[in-house]
């Protein structure tokens, strides 16, 4: 895609400017940043990148129409301590459940980002799936740059996490009102100065749905602070499980890794939090060889990572994957769905596998396939290493310089 650059901040003293310097102040004189997030009620890559541009940022304010620290899970101690007095709620706050009833409320979003001040802010940084949440706002004179994590996948016919109803009648009106809000989400997709996409595939959807370019920088994955022992490798065939995990979303598709773990009488370990009932649907179609570990830690994953032989990925059209790209930093190979962002992260034959049906035969097929070849532990690491934290903010830090 095309780096689509526009604005320039000319700086002809030898001074950094203030977001990066080692003790930025951003509150004052200097260059002032707002940081804003469609909403704070779970923890996933679009909070990743949120808490990694807070880190970059460090006086910036969090501007987001709903926050449930509670429903941050193992995350929510750290993230509560890193935003103490930055976060910035809408109205939405004072809604009953509104943290629950997000989808309806979308009708009322861009009223709940309007309703925000930044007219004293020089650049917004937005992280959104899509334009219609927070880039409605007032930018004043502001420059607005959006991370896109997509645009939303319920609008544009991507698969979605929650099943839609299947009464016509109520499909009729749904798809009346999404009409609507495609409309004005390619309004608001204009207000933007820059894109930025975490993957070639959001780009690609960015430049189909709003006609605009994006610069791919990619999400920050957290690798280990010590490199993983390479020694396990031995040890993980030994093990003798794979692994599947993430948030338990129906579009994240482990029905199939599920069944095709059943077909092979394979063990299947599957970590992450239960999303609209879908723990129930799953429990159902598992043999006694499917373990459901529930939501665990950094720590907790880490030994999954590192003892399972590979990581079962059969997300349909994923946006990035961030867990793929986790799983390689501790040398454990990636059996994916040739679909979404997993094509740029995972390299076939050297750190994974790909099928291409999204069939429980197909995933059988690839599992076969993985066990016949000998994938190196160093060669998922150094992957791994391309989408590290370090090269996030210094990507980020990059296009601020130039916008």
């Amino acid at each position: 895609m095309t780096k689509n650059y526009k604005f320039q901040i000319k700086n002809s003293s030898n001074k950094k400017p203030p977001f990066l310097r080692e003790d930025p102040d951003l509150s004052g004189g200097g260059f002032r940043i707002a940081l804003v997030q469609d909403y704070i009620k779970e923890f996933g890559g679009a909070e990743a990148v949120l808490e990694n541009l807070s880190d970059v940022f460090p006086q910036a304010p969090i501007y987001t129409s709903v926050y449930k620290p509670a429903y941050l899970g193992p995350h929510q101690d750290r993230l509560q301590k890193k935003w103490a007095n930055r976060i910035r709620q809408s109205f939405f706050q004072y809604i009953p459940f509104a943290h629950k009833i997000i989808s309806p409320l979308r009708l009322l979003s861009s009223l709940a980002f309007k309703s925000f001040d930044f007219s004293k802010f020089d650049l917004i940084i937005t992280s959104a799936t899509g334009a219609y949440f927070p880039n409605s706002l007032h930018k004043k004179s502001a420059k607005l740059i959006c991370y896109c994590h997509t645009p939303p996948r319920y609008l544009y016919g991507l698969p979605t996490a929650r099943q839609f109803t299947q009464n016509k009648i109520i499909k009729f009106l749904v798809d009346i009102v999404n009409h609507f809000l495609r409309l004005k989400d390619f309004c608001y997709s204009q207000n933007v100065d820059q894109y930025i996409a975490n993957s070639r595939t959001t780009a690609a959807r960015i430049q189909k749905f709003y006609r605009r370019d994006a610069l791919v920088i990619n999400p920050p994955v957290d690798l280990p602070k010590i490199k993983p022992a390479l020694s396990r490798e031995g040890a993980r065939r030994a093990e003798g499980f794979f692994l599947a995990g993430g948030r338990l979303a129906r579009a994240k598709r482990f029905d199939i890794a599920i069944q095709a773990c059943n077909q092979l009488n394979l063990k299947l370990k599957i970590f992450g939090r239960d999303f609209a009932n879908t723990l129930e649907e799953l429990k159902k179609i598992s043999s006694p060889s499917i373990e459901f570990v529930g939501e665990v830690n950094q720590n907790e994953k880490a030994k999954l990572y590192q003892n399972a032989q590979a990581f079962i990925f059969s997300a349909d059209q994923e946006d990035f994957g961030i867990v793929p790209v986790e799983s390689m930093a501790y040398g454990c190979p990636v059996i994916a769905y040739r679909s979404g962002g997993v094509i740029e992260t995972v390299v076939e034959n050297k750190t994974g596998v790909f099928f291409d049906e999204l069939t429980p035969e197909s995933c059988a097929k690839a599992i076969q396939k993985f066990q016949k070849l000998k994938i190196k532990s160093s060669d998922c690491i150094s992957r791994a290493a391309e989408f590290s934290t370090d090269k996030f903010i210094s990507k980020i830090k990059k296009l601020v310089l130039r916008i």
